[in-house]
């Protein structure tokens, strides 16, 4: 398609997929919201960088509309780039189910049948619209509405692949699923859309990674991202990206979780330009728990503004939030985040924590929390800190043979450790390698 955003490019993108009547409607009502909307009038500065009508709002990787199950059968340059990222390998090791995004489309996506025979549902969203028309039309825009603000209604009217899946009730799948995102043209626009949906007393865990090369040109991803775990469920989504350093990753990514529900977040941001994520979890019924954990490195020239937003409906319910931060080479980290206890929320319990690790005299950490308190019997704490790293640490590290650069690793490794061990284990290799590779030159 030409770049920029018309209403015809709107009708065109559903008239490519074959949607039905009423995703139609749900996109030019988006479209049509985009329009009213302003860019957000606090954190980076957004006017500079985006240009709405310098992007192509979709790209197929590939001349067929069908998803392939076969992984043989996928167009071989697109393998090949998969390959190298061991999106494939991955699969066959431990992994429940796989999917892979290439520009605008999903490519792959694929359940191991022993699930699939338990009723669980893991497919694109394009697919799902059309198979599970209902259960979409039901859950889609629920927790994150078209009018929440101008990069969701922006996903609403264009938005492309991303993930489906539903889990039953009372079935717990104990091995992840995952999916991964990969834009490879210049100035394109990213737009998954992700639905996951918990029944009662089920459990599942969601890994999804994402990528670019590098261009001279900014590419935009702006994913919406939707959890829903009802009562007794158990739900963790993990996302690891490393948009090169021209990706702006602008996303809205919200959960709510009914009674005795857990939902975990566990959020890693290595690259892009400017990152914009605050996963938001609402605890609507009683007993339910989050745990949100998150760690941003900020190069040269990036911004990574993230955090969390917790809320507090119900009694009994808990949250804990932990975030890291590392700021290099004049990069900035900030984190920014929202508790909010409701009256009534009896007993409600947070845990707040920040970190920051400012590695250089040029670089900068900042921290924006929001806590907001109806509840007298809640329970509420915030702590956070912000250092470099002391010359005694790395002097007694060098004692024992280490380089300086190695030394520095060191430290930044262990600063991280608790984030890196809830990762399954190719990922915590993977990335503990992209610090090492960011953390080169860090001394001297």
């Amino acid at each position: 398609m030409k770049k920029g955003l018309t209403e015809e490019i709107v009708r065109e993108i559903s008239k490519l997929k074959d949607e039905p009547q009423w995703m139609t409607d749900f996109r030019l009502n988006a479209y049509h919201l985009f329009l009213q909307k302003q860019l957000p009038g606090w954190g980076p500065d957004l006017s500079r960088k985006i240009d709405f009508d310098d992007y192509y709002y979709y790209v197929s990787p590939t001349d067929s509309k069908s998803k392939e199950a076969d992984w043989s059968k996928v167009p071989k340059n697109i393998r090949d780039t998969f390959d190298k990222l061991g999106i494939p390998e991955a699969e066959r090791k431990y992994l429940a189910g796989s999917a892979a995004q290439l520009e605008s489309d999903v490519v792959y996506c694929n359940l191991k049948k022993e699930w699939e025979s338990k009723g669980i549902i893991f497919c694109d969203m394009d697919t799902a619209v059309k198979e599970h028309g209902e259960i979409v039309k039901e859950y889609i825009g629920k927790l994150v509405p078209s009018s929440d603000n101008t990069f969701a209604a922006l996903n609403s009217a264009v938005w492309s692949g991303g993930s489906f899946i539903y889990i039953p009730r009372g079935v717990k799948l104990d091995i992840p699923l995952q999916a991964y995102f990969r834009i490879n043209t210049k100035n394109i626009g990213q737009f998954e859309r992700t639905l996951i949906i918990a029944d009662e007393e089920s459990s599942v865990s969601y890994i999804e990674g994402c990528s670019a090369p590098i261009y001279s040109e900014s590419a935009l991803h702006a994913a919406v991202v939707e959890v829903f775990a009802k009562r007794g469920a158990k739900v963790r989504y993990t996302t690891i990206q490393n948009w090169s350093n021209n990706v702006l990753n602008l996303v809205t990514k919200r959960s709510v979780a009914e009674e005795n529900a857990i939902i975990e977040w566990v959020d890693g941001n290595i690259g892009s330009a400017v990152t914009m994520k605050y996963p938001c979890v609402i605890l609507r019924g009683k007993g339910a728990k989050t745990n949100i954990l998150s760690v941003a490195y900020s190069g040269k020239g990036q911004i990574q503004d993230a955090g969390a937003k917790v809320f507090h409906l119900a009694p009994n319910t808990s949250s804990k939030i932990i975030s890291k931060s590392l700021s290099k080479d004049g990069g900035r980290s900030s984190y920014r985040g929202l508790v909010k206890i409701a009256k009534g929320a009896k007993g409600a319990k947070c845990s707040v924590k920040c970190d920051a690790l400012i590695l250089d005299e040029k670089s900068r950490s900042d921290t924006y929390p929001t806590i907001d308190i109806d509840e007298k019997s809640a329970s509420v704490s915030h702590e956070a800190s912000v250092g470099k790293i002391s010359a005694d640490k790395l002097f007694y590290i060098q004692s024992r043979g280490i380089k300086a650069d190695d030394a520095m690793t060191v430290v930044v490794l262990g600063f991280v450790e608790p984030f890196v061990k809830e990762l399954p284990m190719e990922y915590a290799v993977e990335l503990n390698r992209l610090i090492r590779m960011s953390m080169e030159g860090a001394v001297g």
